[in-house]
């Protein structure tokens, strides 16, 4: 009896862990946002992994409907492109920390983790004369030591409550995912860029971005960034 209840506890222990480390609503290992209020007609669109060589194609876009956007850039990918974090950052986007070399953080130290945020929290200033105030996880996985490391560079850990998936599923698709989730406050998670590749191939991407954008519009949703979004949740908004 013993040994069932002592296997009892840890299962229900990995089961609170696997949350805090994957679930978007779960807060235990750092804290994060996954959606903003749930009473004004408003989305949050978030690109990952960029910059990338196929970005200006994506900001063409959200140019074309006045679409403003939160990008979580990788250090790596910063450094290699610089233009067009300053392009992002010069079209009124907002930038992100992703990490610097986008590692699944689960099991990394509390050292490397923090060495990650501060890279990439250095490379976006450098670039982009941008100060990342919003970091998400790569892979939305975050561990021991993440909740230390957003402290201290005054990050606020953001989630997301629809997930295109856009590396896996073709366009239709994954407009159709965006399509269904939306709704007030919803923080869609796409993606510019794969991980630190260079010229990623994100058509089925820009294609369901081509897709969704005039639907969520004709639907009433406006667009605005995750600082613009979480506002109403704040005594002070983060800076866009």
């Amino acid at each position: 009896m013993l040994m069932a209840a002592v296997a009892g506890g840890v299962c229900a222990a990995a089961g609170v862990l696997a949350c805090g480390v994957r679930q978007p609503s779960c807060t235990l290992l750092a804290p994060s946002v996954h959606r903003g209020p749930r009473d004004c007609p408003s989305i949050a669109l978030t690109f990952d992994d960029g910059p990338s060589e196929s970005t200006p194609r994506l900001l063409e876009l959200l140019e074309l409907y006045r679409a403003p956007a939160t990008f979580f850039q990788c250090g790596a990918n910063v450094r290699r492109l610089p233009h067009i974090a300053r392009r992002i950052a010069a079209a009124g986007h907002e930038i992100g920390n992703h990490t610097d070399s986008h590692p699944l953080l689960a099991l990394r130290s509390p050292g490397v983790i923090r060495e990650e945020l501060r890279r990439a929290q250095h490379a976006i200033e450098d670039a982009a004369d941008s100060t990342p105030r919003l970091f998400r996880a790569p892979y939305g996985a975050r561990w021991f030591g993440l909740r230390a490391a957003q402290r201290e560079f005054h990050l606020t850990g953001v989630m997301w409550s629809v997930l295109g998936r856009d590396w896996k599923w073709p366009a239709p698709r994954i407009a159709q995912i965006v399509e269904r989730g939306a709704a007030n406050g919803a923080i869609i998670c796409l993606h510019d860029g794969r991980e630190l590749h260079a010229a990623p191939d994100i058509r089925a991407t820009l294609e369901a971005v081509r897709r969704f954008l005039p639907v969520l519009l004709e639907r009433g949703f406006q667009f605005q960034t995750v600082s613009q979004l979480l506002c109403p949740m704040y005594p002070v908004c983060p800076r866009t």
